[in-house]
């Protein structure tokens, strides 16, 4: 039978363990879940332009 191919952790690149997948352990999870919170993880876009309040004309 064939084993599954290994992943890597993809916050410091060692072998992913099945409890914690796609990381290596648990502190790797966190390190990932800070990055998210704190806006880390952004895909550049066009600007958006702020849109004018019609109550305000």
């Amino acid at each position: 039978m064939p084993s599954k191919p290994t992943t890597a952790c993809p916050i410091c690149g060692k072998a992913a363990t099945p409890e914690h997948r796609p990381f290596c352990s648990a502190r790797c999870r966190q390190v990932d879940l800070g990055r998210w919170l704190s806006g880390s993880y952004v895909i550049p876009g066009a600007p958006v332009e702020p849109e004018e309040d019609e109550a305000e004309n």
